[in-house]
């Protein structure tokens, strides 16, 4: 595959809020939405594995990485809207759209509230309603962002990979790499608290059923943000949607890293096989 394009990084405005963008490759389009306590940067290596054909943009979700907060409320609805602001601001019509944890979240009432914007849909580490267990965990990682103990809050987030990477000597390496993506400011470390809420006020469970876009659910055996049960039920949920559940070692909440030599071209092949023309 040749090296993609990768686009000069830029922002636009949506709404109330400028918006940090960085794209890369030419295509159908394909919107990735990021997770809690993410930033663009996450996906440099995935989005330009996917570029060879697609026009893949990343950005910032509102008060996070590149991008202002804004005064708006703050819902998984509402980041959604920002989500469809910024599909305006950058005259893209339809889309495919992955969506990671809180991210998959968003592409669902994306999905809800646009359906003819979506041409495909990845949901990654997915649910659809939280329960008991699930909101447990969550109060947990959100309550060091609530109290600005950035050093607790990005140790508690060690839950998101899986115990063999956790136990290997290159996890050191790669969260050294990874510090900096992570929130670091008094305005980033508030909105991760924020986003931690919406993630616990997501609720898209009697209305799944009315997603029309073919759609893939991609859940985890060893993930505890997003537990399988909960990827299982969104693809149930949804009328024809697939379902690819990883397993064994390095099935976590941080699959597509962790397994990426399968993750990438299940996702590209998905792709391929719901064209927007």
């Amino acid at each position: 595959m040749s090296t993609p394009t990768i686009h000069e990084p830029r922002t636009v405005d949506v709404g109330d809020i400028t918006v940090a963008v960085q794209e890369y490759g030419e295509g159908e389009p394909l919107l990735i939405i990021n997770g809690t306590s993410q930033s663009l940067g996450f996906w440099v290596e995935l989005a330009q594995a996917w570029a060879g054909r697609h026009r893949v943009v990343t950005y910032d979700l509102r008060g996070m990485g590149g991008s202002t907060r804004g005064a708006d409320p703050f819902s998984v609805r509402s980041l959604a809207d920002d989500a469809l602001g910024l599909l305006d601001a950058l005259e893209i019509e339809r889309t495919h759209v992955l969506g990671y944890s809180l991210g998959s979240a968003i592409a669902q009432e994306v999905a809800l509230a646009a359906p003819d914007r979506v041409a495909s849909l990845v949901l990654y580490c997915t649910w659809a309603r939280s329960d008991g267990f699930q909101r447990a965990m969550m109060t947990g990682l959100a309550h060091p962002w609530r109290i600005g103990d950035v050093e607790a809050g990005l140790g508690a987030l060690g839950v998101a990979f899986s115990p063999q990477l956790l136990d290997s000597p290159e996890f050191g390496k790669l969260i050294t790499e990874l510090l900096p993506l992570f929130p670091s400011t008094p305005e980033q470390v508030q909105t991760c608290a924020e986003q931690w809420d919406a993630d616990m006020g997501h609720d898209t469970l009697d209305r799944l059923g009315l997603i029309a876009a073919p759609t893939l659910v991609v859940a985890g055996e060893q993930d505890l943000l997003t537990p399988p049960w909960h990827g299982k039920q969104v693809a149930e949920a949804i009328p024809g949607a697939r379902l690819e559940m990883f397993t064994g070692p390095g099935s976590s909440h941080a699959l597509g890293m962790e397994r990426a030599e399968e993750f990438v071209p299940l996702v590209a092949d998905f792709l391929a096989a719901h064209p927007m023309s």
